[in-house]
């Protein structure tokens, strides 16, 4: 054998050996635990589909959602494909704030050059 074979024979059977010795030294994997129940007992309140109307305002289409009689959210599709937005009551009292759907555009203002 070549002296400068030696070194890189002796380095892979080291590591042939340290990876066989870390898998062979792995405990044995434990079943995943069932997940615990859920809270309290499910009522008829949980298990209520949401009611959806659709209709037509002039040209445009409205989706309401509504759940118990109250509406919470009014989706707005304009005429001749415009951009849909969406009224959401998000505190139940009644009112509707709208919402368009597209995050708000945070242009950065950073100084680069000053003068």
């Amino acid at each position: 054998m070549k002296p400068r074979l030696r070194p890189f024979l002796f380095a892979s059977l080291l590591m042939a050996g340290t990876a066989w010795a870390q898998q062979s030294s792995r405990p044995p994997l434990e079943p995943i635990p069932e997940p615990p129940p859920l809270p309290g007992p499910i009522t008829e309140e949980d298990l209520i589909e949401p009611q959806v109307t659709i209709r037509k305002e002039g040209e445009d289409e409205v989706t309401e959602y509504r759940v118990g009689g109250r509406v919470y959210m009014i989706k707005v599709v304009p005429a001749h494909g415009g951009t849909p937005y969406y009224l959401i009551d998000r505190t139940g009292n009644g009112v509707m704030e709208r919402f368009d759907g597209t995050p708000e555009l945070s242009v950065p203002m950073w100084i680069l050059k000053s003068w």
